[in-house]
């Protein structure tokens, strides 16, 4: 007979020497002689955790616990496989399970921080840090996880410190360094930011993570575009896989008009959105795609990834069935002046207080403008969030009892999803600020009209629908004021040629987009375009696309950023607003509407693509929405040389400004107060979210 204790103790020496096959033979000879046995099992699973095979280590170290419930090696070993299996629930219930009223293990204490931070629950996490560290003060490792739950809980300061004790005890830390230049870019700090990502590149000269941390600094923070391509695509090219690089690749290039290789890399950037892969942010794809498919898969990648729904207590119905009003909470990054507010601060004011209170949950810096002090009138209630973590600023939400909680952000600007994944307030909503889904279970509803998002279409949304009569887009009847119209001198214009504009951001710009614009000035003599202006190389890049095309770039003109009375004002220098696709303009195509400039769109396939004809329906022109690229131009040239249609538009626009449902505030704000009634009465029922129109 076998002596198993033997062969067991030279398996066990042939493992440890390295000798993975040897030792596997000879575990499996054991189990084949007595499957029973609890060491062979243990053994084999820590073998395939070597071997970096952490399902069968999962699986071997379960069958292990079957034959020996309590062991508490076994157990902890079998957290550490599922956190490499990122399955950091099951991780931490295993963690829990060796847990002892003695226990004296900081790497037991490190690893069920880890497992909690990537639970998104930093407070618990950062506990779990500060109880290793007490154990082993000198763990580099447990003092770098310290700081990345402290960066979480908004406590910067304290991360920074947390990292730089990393480096006092490991200075060669590439990790330490890229994860500090991340906290000083927390803090406005972004010199100091890409030195520290420089010195974690100097370190390790293929880190990838730091090398598209510096990048996006030098390009979001400093406007830097060489340096910013540069460390991107260099990111991109040792690690093809990194998350979201090709997208934000992509999405530097269309900011400064960079188009060399736009149509591969967007079809690469589609097949990596519908094999599930990490390869774009939504706020970025959106200016890409337009089917609304693969905008819904981006956002859901997206949300699973970064913003993980944390459990959270359950709201009590009975308490708030009698409350005389419906507490609304709208939260922003940009309660200043910024397109968002410029929207909707008339209807903050047009709400009828009788029926509902107005809570700001304010994530962003008062910019002391004339637009923050009316915005701060207009609410019953103003509350600082950005100085808040996200478990924080939920449990103030929560505290606050608000009803209703609107995300005016969704995943652009300073945005807070990871509030709304806590569930402070019983039905929640995105409006406004994202126009496409959140992918993200515990968003509610998405407000729209039928326009945006079809019927047939409401699939590609997580959020149930909510249809509103008219147009979805929120405007105020009184805020935008017009200053004096300047001479085309002033402007920056000459004297003569009809004045095409189109005034997105330069990253809503595309090459087919674009061509059509060139084909409508090829076929207007003198005509020009007047486009926004952005960082450098923008303008020569556009002006060599255009040369390209046959236009020469002496007939593209660019407009610095201005005030937006003053910008009002240029407006009426224009003659014909030319939208984009995919993306539309948004708040830029109400303003040119607002100052009596026609705007010509063309139909899209998705939310952001639509807006242009939500828009121009709610003004009563529907007749300058058009479905195929072959109208858009036509149209564009039959107006272009017919000086009586267009001012015709453009008297009508003025005329009807004061009257049309675009600018009709209070028609929009009885229309959207029915919607948040419906959503509230839904839920006090008892009734999961359901998809509805609001009656007219």
């Amino acid at each position: 007979m076998t002596d198993l204790k033997a062969l067991a103790e030279q398996a066990v020496r042939i493992h440890q020497q390295g000798d993975f096959a040897g030792a596997e033979a000879l575990y499996r000879q054991i189990l084949d002689a007595d499957p029973s046995l609890f060491g062979p099992h243990y053994y084999l699973g820590l073998m395939r955790m070597q071997q970096g095979r952490n399902e069968d280590a999962a699986r071997f170290l379960q069958d292990a616990l079957r034959i020996s419930p309590d062991n508490a090696s076994a157990r902890y070993s079998l957290g550490i496989a599922l956190m490499n299996l990122k399955q950091a629930d099951q991780a931490l219930a295993a963690f829990d399970a060796v847990m002892t009223t003695g226990a004296q293990d900081p790497r037991l204490f490190n690893h069920r921080g880890v497992a909690l931070w990537n639970l998104k629950r930093p407070a618990e996490a950062l506990a779990s840090f500060e109880r290793a560290l007490a154990l082993e003060p000198q763990s580099a490792e447990s003092w770098g996880n310290r700081g990345l739950a402290l960066r979480d809980l908004g406590r910067h300061a304290e991360a920074l410190a947390s990292f730089d004790r990393v480096l006092a005890i490991a200075p060669q830390s590439a990790a330490a360094w890229n994860s500090r230049g991340n906290v000083l870019r927390d803090m406005g700090r972004f010199d100091e930011a890409i030195e520290s990502f420089g010195q974690a590149i100097a370190l390790q000269p293929g880190y990838s993570e730091a090398l598209n941390n510096r990048g996006y600094t030098w390009w979001s923070d400093k406007q830097h575009y060489a340096p910013a391509l540069a460390d991107l695509e260099q990111a991109l090219a040792l690690d093809p896989d990194h998350p979201y690089a090709a997208g934000e690749v992509l999405h530097l290039k269309m900011c400064v008009a960079d188009w060399s290789d736009f149509d591969s890399r967007k079809a690469q950037l589609d097949a990596d959105v519908r094999a599930g892969k990490r390869a774009a942010r939504p706020f970025m794809y959106q200016a890409a795609s337009d089917d609304p498919a693969d905008l819904q898969s981006c956002s859901r990648i997206w949300a699973r990834d970064m913003y993980l729904e944390v459990p959270a207590a359950a709201h009590d119905r009975t308490a708030r069935r009698n409350a005389a009003k419906i507490r609304i909470g709208y939260v922003s990054g940009e309660f200043r002046q910024q397109a968002t507010q410029i929207l909707m601060a008339g209807l903050y004011e047009a709400h009828d207080k009788s029926r509902f209170e107005l809570i700001a949950l304010d994530n962003g810096i008062n910019d002391h403008s004339p637009m923050r002090a009316r915005l701060e009138k207009s609410f019953d209630q103003w509350i600082d969030i950005s100085g808040l973590s996200d478990e924080g600023a939920a449990a103030r939400i929560r505290a606050e009892r608000i009803d209703i909680l609107v995300n005016l952000n969704g995943y652009f600007g300073k945005l807070r999803m990871g509030v709304f994944a806590r569930r402070p307030a019983p039905v929640q909503v995105n409006y406004l600020g994202f126009p496409a889904t959140l992918g993200a279970s515990y968003i509610d509803y998405i407000i729209a009209d039928r326009i945006v998002i079809p019927q047939d279409e409401q699939r590609f949304y997580d959020e149930k629908v909510v249809t509103l009569p008219g147009s979805y887009q929120a405007n105020d009847n009184k805020g935008r004021v017009l200053a004096p119209t300047p001479s085309r001198a002033e402007a920056g214009l000459p004297a003569d040629g009809l004045v095409f504009c189109n005034f997105n951001n330069a990253y809503k710009l595309t090459p087919g987009t674009f061509a059509g614009w060139m084909h409508i000035l090829k076929q207007v003599d003198g005509s020009l375009l007047w486009l926004l202006q952005s960082p450098a190389p923008f303008a020569d890049n556009i002006r060599q696309a255009a040369q390209a095309q046959g236009v020469s770039g002496t007939r593209i003109f660019f407009a610095p950023d201005r005030a937006q009375a003053d910008h009002l004002a240029r407006l009426g220098l224009a003659d014909l607003f030319l939208d984009s696709l995919p993306y539309n303009a948004h708040t830029t195509a109400s303003d040119a509407l607002w100052a009596g400039l026609p705007v010509l769109t063309l139909r899209g396939k998705s939310f952001a693509g639509r807006v242009g004809a939500s828009l121009l329906t709610a003004a009563g022109l529907p007749e300058l929405i058009t479905e195929t690229q072959s109208d858009y131009e036509a149209l564009a040239l039959r107006l272009a040389t017919d000086g009586a249609v267009l001012k015709g538009l453009r008297a009508r626009l003025q005329q009807d400004r004061g009257t049309c449902e675009l600018f009709d505030t209070d028609l929009f704000r009885r229309r959207l107060e029915s919607a948040y009634e419906q959503m509230w009465r839904q839920w006090l029922a008892g009734d999961a979210p359901q998809a509805f129109a609001v009656k007219d």
